[in-house]
């Protein structure tokens, strides 16, 4: 068997090519028919019905639904300093990124004299921040979801995380939550933890959106609840593109796609290049790096680039290497160039952009700053990254003095009168100037 999948993209047929882009968050739809009812059995049973769904799934009996205090000042006694200190650097990146996406408050234009019209910025009152636990602890997911949302103003934050079989929450976790500003922990998860959060239990209050990443099984719940609740931008298993244009070393691109790749056998992970001597190079270097990894890594990442959803793309030119990351939409995308900023312009569909070889998804996963909450499903072509506005909601403003009262509504009765609207155009008429002060 070869190392990796193989793809001679110029030799594929549509149909194949196809197939390429497909990932596992596809499947969420097969999966409806047994999420729905874990919904009605939380809406109907509440706590009961999560605590059950928890020992079914999780394999664990849960004390406290709610994390007690108590919980939180002992993770920053077991968890060790550096891990603390790490947690520490990386919330101070993450917190000075994303002040700078916060809007102003309010701003209004004079749009024609005496006339304004502008936009205000206000948090939304309640939401629920979904960190994964399944295959691993991802204290970075609470970082980059409760941070902006710490920024935005949100007055009700909570976070929903899978329990380990003892029964806690993952130490780290917690460690992020409270130095990041959250203290509202539910130690449940999966598509009972989305249905708690949408309509509410004895212990999980309910919230107006959801945010964070979450297996097929949670991808599913949201589609289904998205009429309840605000199910936040499309985040499922993880996925990347590893881009090598043939001026860095192949090795590289095969140390990088494992990135991704281990997440679990549902990611979706490809190194794209047009050098053959590139791809032979990244694939004779992937069993050396499979040694150097857990076991258990190592067979989820080997699962993804044996299987249809990773491996090697070899592309006939650089043009169809963008053409195709461009058709993918990856997550994550690196630039694997000692000229990255040479392929920037022609790349215009990725959610995240990582360039050159001392940027790999490790940092922006942990510490860059930018959010590693992504768009996946090919969702990068109509949607970025989490952000503070993400926690926030626009209203318009508008406010017409009396000067500029007539001009603006000789035009609007003209366009009430043609599109059919009576009560629009008599909101404009003489009726108005009778009652006018």
């Amino acid at each position: 068997m070869s190392v990796c999948s193989f793809h001679d993209y110029g030799a594929l047929d549509a149909g194949a090519r196809a197939a390429l882009l497909k990932r596992a968050e596809s499947d969420a739809e097969a999966l409806f028919g047994k999420v729905r009812p874990i919904i009605d059995a939380v809406k109907a049973e509440g706590d009961a019905a999560l605590r059950r769904f928890t020992r079914d799934f999780d394999k664990a009996d849960v004390k406290a639904l709610k994390v007690p205090e108590a919980d939180f000042d002992a993770s920053f006694k077991s968890v060790e300093p550096q891990v603390i200190d790490a947690i520490r650097f990386a919330i101070s990146n993450i917190r000075s990124f994303h002040e700078e996406q916060k809007p102003e408050p309010q701003w209004l234009k004079e749009i024609r004299p005496g006339a304004f019209a502008g936009d205000r910025w206000t948090p939304i009152r309640s939401v629920a921040l979904y960190v994964p636990r399944g295959k691993g602890s991802f204290p970075s997911v609470t970082m980059m979801t409760a941070v902006p949302a710490v920024i935005a103003g949100v007055p009700e934050l909570s976070i929903v995380t899978p329990p380990a079989p003892d029964g806690g929450v993952d130490a780290a976790t917690l460690v992020a939550a409270r130095l990041a500003g959250v203290e509202t922990v539910y130690a449940v998860g999966g598509a009972q933890a989305v249905a708690a959060v949408a309509h509410g239990t004895e212990t999980v209050k309910p919230a107006l959106k959801i945010v964070g990443p979450g297996s097929p099984w949670v991808v599913a719940a949201k589609r289904l609840l998205a009429g309840v609740l605000d199910v936040g931008l499309p985040a499922g298993p993880s996925e990347a593109i590893i881009f090598a244009d043939g001026t860095v070393d192949g090795r590289l691109a095969a140390l990088d796609v494992l990135i991704e790749a281990e997440h679990g056998p549902d990611s979706s992970a490809y190194i794209v290049t047009h050098s053959r001597d590139m791809a032979e190079a990244a694939m004779a270097a992937l069993p050396g790096f499979w040694a150097r990894m857990t076991e258990q890594r190592a067979a989820f990442s080997q699962a993804v680039l044996k299987g249809p959803r990773g491996g090697i793309v070899l592309t006939r030119s650089v043009e169809e290497s963008h053409d195709f990351i461009n058709a993918y939409a990856p997550e994550h995308l690196e630039i694997q160039s000692t000229d990255p900023f040479r392929h920037l312009g022609r790349i215009t569909e990725a959610a995240e952009i990582l360039m050159g070889p001392y940027t790999p998804v490790t940092l922006g996963n942990f510490v860059l700053g930018p959010n590693a909450v992504l768009p996946t499903s090919r969702w990068a072509r109509s949607c970025g990254p989490l952000s503070v506005t993400d926690f926030m909601k626009r209203s318009s403003i508008g406010y017409v003095t009396q000067p500029a009262y007539a001009e603006l509504a000789q035009h609007a009765r003209e366009l009430a009168r043609y599109e059919g609207f009576s009560s629009h155009e008599n909101a404009v008429s003489a009726l108005r100037d009778d009652v006018l002060p």
